[in-house]
This record gives structure tokens, C-alpha cells and sequence, in this order.
């Protein structure tokens, strides 16, 4: 099923001086949507763009095609949104959003169920985009979505690929609490560590590499078969759920159908290349498993999973971390994505911190109530986390609850 609509609205605002020609090119900026309500309608733009576009690993076909087999609720839909330039006819971009029920009122959201770090539609090609064509964009894309209360998308980069988001450029896109890290990798492989790695590091990870090779050797192995893709990843939902419970703290493995679709992807990543998991042996121990998606000249890590008691005195997770810097650079790549989260060790390794964006607002009544209840929580989060040892009162009270939780 596809609808078709012109734009809501022409945008006639000027660009910023010093900014780059909008897209379009021209002060009246006007595009064409077609919203697809199945994967099957957007599939052949989908696996076009993906090719030969700007996109991240978060935005594959197969990644959202697992979703949506696997994690979406019961009662969502598909709202897959496909741009074209109104004078040309050629495709712009693709927007893959989803509408569900959430307490009473229909929310839009993106289609990530939990799995996709970043929000960042597909992109015909890296031409420029600014306020003014991204707002032109963004009301067409709006004109053929289905009805809703609220908009809620979160985790936009600011950038794709070196191109600027053009979610992030709307309006009514706000900095949200979270961050992305990445580090950029070049030069010869033997020696990226040591280039592009803070000293402190790079010191720390030697002496961690020589402590776990004492252990009876150090492998770092893929795993490149079926058989070997289970029991890795095994192997990573094991140590994760055992270190989460330890902290007191939820995980989404946790839930069958999250493992089983990362176990899917993984498996599929055996034929396209999509995907790779990797294990860290010291000796016959498996002390740390990285899940990573692959995506042009990128890894994103998004799982990895440690033993912190297998070899004492020694981060598991700063090794693999280490040794696939080297594997990937060996290999070609040279962007290693650390992914959202402000953990201590990504400033440790020297990455570089990039804010992400966040769209939240309301439509009708409803949704403007439940919009504003989540920029609230938000505020109070932040200044919760902002505070060291407020911060510390509410892991410590979190803890000790989803323990209590536990053990009913």
C-alpha cells in the first residue's frame, strides 16, 4: 500500500550566510512523498540507496527487515516515507518510521525497537542539505504520514557519513542527553594503536595484551562459521546477562526475541558481510566477545560483553577493543564507532564525543502532555547524571531495587 502528497508547506527562509547551497538549489524547494506501509514497496529504493547512498550500518535492509519480523509490538505499523524532488521525479531519501500505541496515543517514532543506535534516513547521495531544504523535507514527509499525537525520534547524528542530517537540522531537533564516540583510523595497521590511541591508553592495553597472553596465548578469533557464530555469541549473551545481574541491571538480551535477532543477523552477516562477531582467548578462556556491524569503511561496536574474573587485574574490554583497532585497519577500515554511551574508557582510547539530536514534540493534546512529561524526565536524568554523587545515590538505589526485583 503507498499514498502519494505534495508537501505541506514551501519554505522560503534563506540560508545562512556561509552555508552551503540548499538542496534543491533553489529558493522554492519542493519535494514529493510516497509512504510505503511495507517493506516489500520500499525494498528495490531501499537496497538502491544502501549501495550507493549515505547511510549508516543502522539503516541496512536486512537490520530493519529482523526488526520488523522479530521486535516490532503487536499493533505497529510501517511508516517507510520516500522522498523524491517534485521537478526531477529522483529519489532524495528514505525515512523508515513506525506509528504505535504507547499509554493511550499514537506516537511516531523510528524504526529501531530498541536496536538501532542512530536515526538517520538513507540519503540519495551526499549533496548538501541545510535548514531550509531539510524543513521543506520534513513537512512532505509529514503530509503522508498516518495520524499521530506525538513525534519522538531519538539518537539523530548530526552528521551521515560526512553529510549533515537533515533531522538534525529541523527546528524543532534539540540536543538530547546522549552522545556518540568514534575514532578515525589510518596509516599502517601495526602501528594505529599507538598513532591514534591517548599514551595512557596505548600503555595500559600493552600491559593488559602481555598479562593475558602469559594466560597460555592470545587469539583474537572471528567467528566465521555457523557453528562458531553460536557459540561466541553464546558465549556474549552469557557473560553480558551474568555481569548485568551482578550490577544490578537491565539488559535487552534479556529477552528472547532481542538475542534471537541479533543471533539472526549475525548468522546473515556469515553471507553479506553485514555483521561479525569476535571472541578474545587468553589460553582455552573466552575473556571478551565484541559484537560489531560493518558498513563501508566503518565498524560500529554495538555489543560487547567481558569476564572480569577470568584474568585478574585486566579489562578484557580495552583489549578486543584494541586488537580489532588493528584487525580493522588491517582489513581497510578507517572509522572505528563506539557507539552511543558516555562511559569513562571511549575518553580513556581517545575518541572523539559528537552530541546526538532528539525530535520529541506533540501534535494534539495528548501528545504535547506526554511529550513534555519525557523532556521533564529527561532534564531531571540529566541533571541527575551531571551530579557525581547524586548520580552515584541513584545507581546504587537502582541496583539494590532490580535485585530485590530479582530474587521475588
Amino acid at each position: 500500500m503507498a499514498s502519494q502528497a505534495m508537501p505541506m508547506a514551501a519554505m522560503t527562509t534563506d540560508p545562512a550566510d556561509g552555508e552551503a547551497a540548499p538542496h534543491a538549489g533553489a529558493a522554492g524547494i519542493a519535494y514529493v512523498a510516497e509512504l510505503h506501509t511495507s517493506l516489500e514497496t520500499a525494498k528495490p529504493l531501499w537496497l538502491r540507496l544502501e549501495t550507493t547512498g549515505v547511510c549508516t550500518g543502522h539503516q541496512h535492509f536486512a537490520w530493519a527487515e529482523g526488526i520488523v519480523e522479530r521486535l516490532m509490538p503487536p499493533k505497529a505499523e510501517l511508516a517507510i516515507v520516500e522522498l523524491r524532488d517534485a521537478a526531477t521525479g529522483e529519489p532524495v531519501m528514505l525515512v523508515p518510521l513506525m506509528r504505535r500505541r504507547a499509554f493511550g496515543h499514537w506516537v511516531i517514532e523510528w524504526l529501531s525497537c530498541g536496536v538501532c543506535d542512530y536515526a538517520a534516513p538513507l540519503l540519495a547521495d551526499a549533496t548538501p542539505w541545510t535548514r531550509q531544504s531539510a524543513e521543506a523535507a520534513w513537512a512532505a514527509v509529514l503530509s503522508v504520514l498516518p495520524p499521530a499525537d506525538r513525534i519522538h525520534i531519538t539518537g539523530i547524528p548530526k552528521e551521515i557519513g560526512g553529510v549533515a542530517n537533515p533531522l538534525a537540522l529541523l527546528s524543532p531537533a534539540r540536543d538530547s542527553i546522549h552522545s556518540r564516540y568514534g575514532i578515525a583510523m589510518d596509516g599502517d595497521a601495526e602501528t594505529v594503536v599507538k598513532r591514534i590511541c591517548r599514551p595512557s591508553f596505548v600503555k595500559a592495553l600493552n600491559k593488559d595484551l602481555r598479562r593475558l597472553d602469559r594466560n597460555g596465548g592470545l587469539a583474537l578469533v572471528e567467528a566465521d562459521t555457523p557453528a562458531l557464530v553460536d557459540s561466541i555469541f553464546g558465549k556474549l549473551v552469557e557473560m553480558r546477562l551474568s555481569r548485568f545481574r551482578e550490577l544490578g541491571r537491565f539488559d535487552l538480551l534479556a529477552r528472547p526475541p532481542v538475542a534471537d535477532f541479533y543471533r539472526s543477523a549475525a548468522q546473515r552477516g556469515l553471507k553479506d558481510g553485514s555483521v561479525r562477531v569476535f571472541g578474545l582467548r587468553a589460553g582455552d578462556v573466552m575473556v571478551a566477545v565484541q559484537y560489531l556491524s560493518v558498513h563501508l569503511g566503518t565498524l560500529h561496536a554495538l555489543l560487547v560483553a567481558i569476564d572480569q574474573a577470568a584474568v585478574p587485574n585486566v579489562s578484557p574490554g580495552l583489549c578486543i577493543m584494541g586488537e580489532l583497532i588493528r584487525w580493522g585497519r588491517g582489513q581497510g577500515f578507517d572509522y572505528f564507532d563506539l557507539s552511543v554511551g558516555n562511559q569513562s574508557y571511549k575518553e580513556h582510547m581517545g575518541a572523539v564525543r559528537s552530541v546526538l539530536s532528539e525530535l520529541c514534540y506533540g501534535i494534539t493534546l495528548k501528545g504535547l502532555a506526554a511529550s513534555g512529561a519525557i523532556k521533564y524526565r529527561g532534564r531531571g536524568v540529566a541533571f541527575v547524571r551531571d551530579n557525581p554523587r547524586l548520580f552515584k545515590l541513584a545507581q546504587d538505589f537502582m541496583q539494590r531495587w532490580r535485585r530485590l526485583r530479582a530474587g521475588r
